[in-house]
């Protein structure tokens, strides 16, 4: 079983104490892992393109003031893990993260995207005391993300068809990036991250419809061919390049591959994961599908 307590290899470092530098902490997941390293007993760097000292994962000019101090880091790549580039990109990255003293880095990965191993690779060679952390849908791509304004409209469209994904909650990913960053016996793991249960994307909409309580206005999907997805994505301002990766990705990735459940997130947290019905309701509660 992926991410079993039992066989853990134990972490080669003594717990870091000093600063946790989070890439991506202004993202879903990152925004949460910057609030939970301060209790631990580490100082938090958010890198971002606004950050102080600002990061841009294009410009190799801004990484070293942001990696100084650093001791342990969460990655998170842009644009997607599986690009062309993401192992170069990472891999120049993490090698100078742990020469600067960098001991522990736990990396977001996409599940069942093999286009997405050669940047965990590369990030497990630079040296570090690296965690990997694969997860696919997050719930939050319907309150924050690329299927909210569907919501909004009250139908999202999508390349899914009927397959099940075990939607997981950026909050669940964020606490398996702390307890890696943090705690003992994780390094050289890989924690595959699912929520509770298996739902249709037809299902998520049900879900959120309900939680949004508006008589009359349900939230409905349609499947698409993934090639029919492409204008959605050109209307959000994304280079035809883009376009035609993510339209491939969507082909490969919605097939049916993550229609199964790990403990990953329970073995490693003592709790149960987030269920995707409990963030519907408190997304509608916090007004994410407002206009």
């Amino acid at each position: 079983m992926v991410g079993s307590l039992g066989s853990l290899t134990q972490t080669r470092t003594p717990l870091p104490q000093g600063t946790a530098l989070v890439l991506g902490g202004t993202g879903k997941t990152g925004r949460h892992v910057v609030r939970a390293p301060a209790a631990r007993g580490l100082a938090v760097r958010t890198a971002s393109r606004s950050g102080e000292p600002p990061f841009g994962w294009a410009d190799r000019a801004t990484w070293a003031p942001v990696l100084d101090g650093a001791t342990v880091a969460y990655l998170a790549c842009h644009p997607d893990i599986g690009d062309s580039g993401a192992a170069a990109t990472l891999g120049a990255l993490a090698s100078p993260a742990a020469a600067s003293g960098v001991r522990r880095i736990a990396l977001l990965s996409a599940r069942g995207e093999d286009l997405a191993r050669p940047a965990e690779d590369a990030v497990r060679g630079a040296g570090a005391d690296c965690t990997v952390i694969r997860a696919s849908w997050f719930c939050q791509n319907f309150s924050e993300g690329l299927f909210r304004d569907g919501v909004l409209d009250g139908g999202i469209v999508f390349p899914a068809g009927t397959v099940g994904e075990p939607f997981v909650d950026a909050r669940d990913i964020a606490d398996l990036a702390v307890a890696a960053l943090t705690g003992d016996g994780h390094a050289g793991r890989v924690y595959e991250a699912t929520g509770p249960r298996l739902l249709t994307f037809a299902d998520a909409a049900a879900e959120i419809g309900a939680a949004t309580g508006r008589p009359g206005r349900p939230v409905r999907y349609t499947a698409v061919p993934p090639r029919a997805y492409a204008p959605h994505l050109t209307a959000l301002g994304l280079p035809d390049e883009t376009v035609g990766f993510l339209v491939q990705l969507f082909g490969d990735l919605l097939d049916g591959r993550n229609a199964l459940l790990t403990d990953d997130v329970e073995r490693v947290l003592g709790r149960t994961p987030r269920d995707f019905r409990d963030f519907a309701h408190e997304a509608a509660a916090a007004g994410a599908w407002h206009h």
